[in-house]
């Protein structure tokens, strides 16, 4: 008898970021393709003492099964962390620690998604995020974006012809992948027309603390009157994405049903994992490391700026991203970005095509730029290259 896939995993394809990536972690390659935070940042000796604390503190607990909800001072710092930061004011009792925001985004997607309900999300948007959502079958509809976020006339308009929403993703702080952050009045415009449909809301903010200039604004989830907005956030930018520490912050009607969720995932997050940030939050200046990763990234940020509008041809327009990890680039018409990228893996520098960002497809001529993961020189190298084959590009 033959073997049958479940209908979802048809629906499954291998990650354009994961399979570039294969490419781009050869030593030659100036790549500026995966999201990787910059190595030279992680706080190593730190967390060998801390490591070793946890151990002889609670090493019996820190290796022992543990409960789903996540390690209680961890869920109490987090709670503190985005309440004194986004103006996010949850009890700690409504965050729950998970593998990952990638985790998060799979557990909203168990929650709220049917085979044929419809996502809405912003143009562009998060692959994974695509990824995640749509292995529940589900329909994308891409709400118009300009540079403040989602056109609130637009999402009016599609909130009131569409049937079956179930769920907006939205990324307002240096979205990935344009690195466009959301005014505060479009978050609140977006809020309330949120609270006047009921319309379930996943916010993820996994750039927010790394911003280079300006003020930090308030989370959408600040301005959530009925606990629609589900907010999720991570330790992997501003910390060490290999320790696998997300969070999600929900109403409790919500909570509930995740908690009961993810015991069916994974029963629950490392604890190992979650002991060591509690305990390095205890002993060291988080605040003080993010400063120093924001230093190191405003820099590169301002080096790819630079290169970009020294050599770039002046048809190719880029965003200015007030912090996070990108940039992204628009190429004149007719230009296919996927053939410029092997054009530019032919001179050892990679980039990830804009197309997979769009849950629909059919928009060619864009791509993402990470500005994180390479020094200042091969930064310059790298835009020089990619300047040679748009000047090349037949």
């Amino acid at each position: 008898m033959a073997v049958k896939f479940a209908e979802r995993v048809e629906l499954l394809k291998a990650s354009e970021i994961r399979e570039i990536l294969k490419v781009a972690v050869r030593p030659e390659i100036i790549s500026f393709a995966g999201g990787l935070p910059a190595p030279e940042v992680f706080p190593i000796e730190e967390l060998k003492r801390t490591a070793v604390q946890v151990l002889d503190e609670a090493g019996g607990q820190a290796l022992q099964y543990s409960t789903t909800e996540g390690f209680e001072p961890l869920r109490r710092q987090v709670a503190a962390r985005i309440a004194a930061k986004f103006a996010v004011d949850v009890g700690y009792d409504n965050v729950l620690i998970t593998s990952g925001s990638q985790q998060a985004l799979d557990l909203a997607g168990k929650l709220f998604l049917d085979a044929g309900d419809v996502v809405l999300c912003e143009s562009p948007t998060y692959l994974a995020a695509i990824s995640a959502f749509r292995a529940y079958q589900a329909r994308f509809v891409a709400v118009p974006t300009d540079d403040e976020g989602m056109i609130i006339e637009e999402l009016a308009n599609i909130l009131r012809t569409t049937e079956r929403v179930k769920l907006i993703y939205v990324i307002p702080d240096f979205q990935n992948p344009s690195g466009r952050t959301w005014s505060l009045e479009r978050r609140r415009q977006f809020a309330a027309l949120v609270q006047e449909y009921e319309v379930p809301v996943v916010e993820d903010n996994p750039y927010g603390e790394l911003r280079f200039a300006g003020e930090t604004l308030p989370a959408v989830k600040s301005f959530d009157s009925k606990g629609l907005v589900v907010y999720v956030g991570t330790f992997s930018k501003i910390f060490c994405p290999g320790l696998r520490i997300g969070w999600i912050a929900a109403a409790a009607k919500f909570f509930e049903k995740l908690v009961l969720i993810k015991q069916g995932t994974d029963l629950h997050t490392s604890s190992l994992s979650q002991r060591e940030i509690a305990k390095f939050l205890e002993l060291y200046d988080l605040d003080a490391h993010v400063a120093k990763i924001v230093a190191v990234y405003r820099r590169r940020r301002d080096a790819m700026m630079t290169a970009m509008d020294a050599m770039f041809p002046a048809a190719v327009k880029h965003t200015y991203p007030q912090g996070g990890l990108f940039t992204w680039v628009e190429l004149p018409a007719g230009f296919k970005a996927v053939k410029l990228l092997h054009d530019c893996l032919e001179r050892n520098v990679a980039f990830v095509p804009g197309d997979s960002f769009f849950p629909n497809g059919q928009v060619e001529n864009t791509l993402r730029l990470n500005f994180s993961n390479m020094s200042e020189e091969r930064i310059r190298e790298g835009i020089g290259r990619m300047a040679a084959a748009i000047r090349e590009y037949r």
